[in-house]
């Protein structure tokens, strides 16, 4: 035996020298072949472009990855432990590798058996940022060598940092911090410990374990994570049992908690136009003006007020058709699978035929839900289950149709109903700082992109009223002067082209100004502008911010026959509702980047002094009081009767056919404006108003916006007198003031021009 160990051993000697020196070159040339660690050194994470309301909370995301960025400094110290807990016990103490777990996992990978991890931390980053996820030995061994590296290199909790920012864990969410946000929809710090655990068992397969996807994996890893910080005291006992028993609310995928999309193309535009397309990567944020809860309380009000105008229209037939097979048994999947090329929607939900009985329909939703609906349900579709029903509008199985709960009786009602052709915009902003409170540009983004806040122009109609009224009021006009409301004579422009007439049909002979203001009366319009001239009230206008150019030069104007954006109506009616001062809507309030470093800042909103005027105060109170009329009693008394104060100020707006609606109205505190209309103009329907459709939206909006506000008094400022029951230019008291304008008045015969100096 010993001379057998002789003759072997210098051979032996040679071999393992030669084993060992093959080992060190391979490892010299692996070595060699590492990356430099700059992506680890200078760590740039590539995030998403994110916009926010005023009150943080996220609008939209642009970019491939979710990532919100949070330094180790700010990560809760729950949150670290737990991951330690379950990823990596020993962090604080190895230097990058853990030996035993790295013989442990390469014996197994070289055997065939049972492919192992036993990665540390440090060894996930080096993975992470700068490896494949191929499992072999060479992989594993720079795994090794880059973790040695970055061991030299970074700290342990610059190291965390990275791990806890850059690892993927599921639904596009990539680091803890976007992940609080994609499942639970709340920040890092508000995660209960079960929640916590929850997150800490991603990043072993979050695609096969996250909670959206695979619940029951998801809550196995979950109890996992908390025995393990239970056993390592990050909790007690008691803590544990009750994260265990804890139900978890996941935020449902897809869902968005402010409704804002056509602000956040706003922001989008103009972040890359002034950064570029890196933008998508560099996690900058853009705050905007919007208060999360005012942004869905009018989105939801322009819907609501859509959906009303579609319901009286008549039945138009089913969306599309889907065959579905005759066997019944067969139904449901074939029903799902039917529907996943259309688009579902969060109100409209997307439905399909697939039995229709006498007085009954039967659907079944995308999500597979089952709905039977009979009596007032079918009401919209009723012609399209007559027994002659054409094949365009007829229902029958396998009909692709929408329906919508109604859960105002408290239980759960669905009705067919037809996704609306018309399309609206609902504007709101702060009178005195012009910062846009909310904004919703069409009923839904997705079908098209176009702003109608922001571009639509149109024909005001009557809601342009009170912009002439307010040059009336420096030409000697009070709220008490007589104007006759009596047919145009061709001496004063009618003629057998254009006759105008009231909404009514009717003329009332000699009325108020502030009657002919509340009732909408157009002839009065018409005569106040023939006494003031064009070119006084065209200058006038420009006041108010309005463009003369899109404005007609002839007694159309009266009528409201130019062209304004609904921002812009609001702007304009902020005018009347700070006493006189012009301000510019701000909808982008600042950018930062991902550090929070200011790249751009609205200027701050200018204090409203003699600097901003452009209205004397006098004049905005009495248009105030005008408007205070519209809203009490006359063509918008809906708005104070529903909301119950008297500081509501607006006026509703239809124009020829009714092709487009409005209502532009404020409180002190909140300038409002709703539009509805069709992206290609056309009629809204016979007996349809601004009353009947914009204004239940700015209503439903205000009931929001002003909840729990004290009414506003009506206090006058200098200059203005009550005389006989109503107010006058103190000048104009007792003399001076124009008494009636009657038919055929020259055009100047007032007593004074528009005024050229506020006062």
């Amino acid at each position: 035996m010993r001379r057998f160990v002789r003759a072997w051993l210098p051979g032996l000697t040679v071999a393992v020298t030669l084993a060992a020196l093959a080992a060190g070159l391979g490892l010299a040339w692996v070595w060699q072949g590492l990356p430099p660690l700059d992506r680890v050194v200078d760590y740039q994470p590539r995030q998403p472009l994110t916009v926010l309301t005023a009150d943080g909370v996220e609008i939209a995301q642009f970019g491939s990855e979710r990532r919100l960025f949070v330094p180790i400094s700010e990560m809760p110290r729950l949150m670290q432990d737990a991951v330690l807990a379950i990823e990596d016990t020993g962090f604080h103490d190895h230097p990058g590798i853990s030996l035993r777990g790295l013989v442990r996992a390469t014996l197994a990978n070289l055997s065939g058996g049972m492919p192992q991890g036993a990665s540390t931390i440090t060894q996930q980053v080096a993975r992470t940022f700068f490896l494949s996820t191929r499992r072999t030995v060479e992989r594993k061994l720079k795994e090794a060598l880059l973790a040695l590296q970055i061991e030299q290199r970074l700290g342990k909790a610059r190291i965390l940092e990275l791990y806890m920012n850059q690892i993927y864990l599921g639904q596009r969410a990539y680091g803890f911090g976007a992940a609080a946000q994609v499942y639970f929809g709340k920040p890092l710090a508000a995660l209960s410990v079960a929640e916590t655990a929850m997150l800490a068992g991603l990043p072993q397969n979050p695609i096969w374990a996250n909670p959206v996807a695979s619940p029951e994996r998801a809550r196995r890893r979950q109890r996992l994570v908390l025995a393990r910080m239970r056993d390592l005291g990050v909790i007690d006992a008691a803590t544990h049992d009750r994260a265990l028993a804890e139900p978890l609310r996941l935020r449902p995928p897809g869902q968005v908690q402010v409704q804002a999309p056509h602000v956040a193309e706003m922001a989008r535009q103009a972040v890359v136009e002034r950064f570029g397309e890196h933008a998508y990567t560099q996690g900058i944020r853009v705050h905007t003006s919007l208060r999360m809860s005012e942004q869905n309380a009018a989105h939801q009000a322009l819907r609501r007020a859509l959906l009303a105008h579609e319901r009286r229209q008549p039945w138009r037939g089913p969306e599309a058709h889907e065959d579905l097979p005759a066997d019944e048994g067969l139904t449901e999947r074939a029903a799902a699978q039917a529907l996943k090329d259309h688009r579902d929607d969060d109100d409209l939900r997307l439905a399909i035929v697939t039995r229709v009985e006498p007085g009954a329909v039967q659907v079944q939703l995308a999500g597979g839900e089952a709905l039977r609906l009979s009596g007032a349900g079918l009401r919209a579709a009723l012609p399209g289950l007559a027994p002659r029903a054409s094949p365009e509008l007829a229902l029958r199985r396998g009909s692709v149709v929408r329906v919508m709960a109604d859960d105002a009786s408290g239980a759960r009602a669905w009705s067919i109903v037809q996704w609306p052709r018309a399309e609206g915009a609902l504007v709101a902003l702060d009178p005195l700082s012009g910062r846009v409170r909310a904004l919703v540009g069409g009923f839904d983004f997705d079908r098209r992109q176009f702003n109608r806040a922001t571009r639509a122009w149109r024909q005001p109609g009557s809601a342009f009223k009170p912009f002439l009224y307010s040059a009336a009021l420096e030409a000697a006009v009070t709220p008490d002067t007589l104007v006759d409301d009596l047919p145009l004579l061709p001496e004063e422009g009618a003629s057998a082209d254009w006759n105008p007439k009231n909404s009514d049909g009717g003329f009332d002979g000699p009325i108020t100004v502030r009657d002919a203001m509340a009732r909408s009366k157009n002839m009065v319009s018409l005569r106040l502008l023939r006494h003031l001239g064009l070119a006084q009230a065209r200058a006038w206008l420009t006041r108010f911010g309005f463009d003369p150019a899109r404005h007609p030069d002839n007694l159309t104007l009266a009528l409201g026959a130019g062209s304004v954006t609904p921002v812009q109506m609001a702007a304009a009616y902020a005018v009347f509702a700070n006493d006189g001062h012009r301000v510019a809507p701000v909808v982008i309030e600042k950018i930062v980047d991902a550090r929070g470093q200011l790249l751009f800042e609205a200027p701050p909103a200018a204090p409203l002094d003699e600097a901003t005027r452009v209205l004397p105060a006098r004049n905005a109170f009495l248009v105030r009081s005008l408007l205070a009329g519209v809203t009490a009693h006359g063509t918008a008394a809906r708005a104070q009767a529903v909301l119950r104060r008297p500081d509501l100020y607006g006026k509703t707006g239809t124009t020829n056919d009714a092709v487009d609606a409005w209502f532009a109205g404020f409180q002190p505190s909140v300038v409002a404006v709703a539009w509805i209309g069709h992206d290609d103009p056309q009629s809204l329907g016979d007996h349809e108003s601004g009353g009947g459709l914009a204004l239940p939206a700015w209503i439903a909006y205000m009931q929001h916006a002003l909840r729990g506000l004290p009414v506003a008094p009506l206090t006058p400022p200098d200059g203005v007198s009550l005389v006989d029951g109503d107010w006058r230019y103190d000048e104009w008291a007792t003399a001076g003031a124009v008494a009636h304008i009657g038919v055929a008045v020259e055009t100047g015969s007032a007593a004074a021009a528009p005024g050229t100096a506020p006062r």
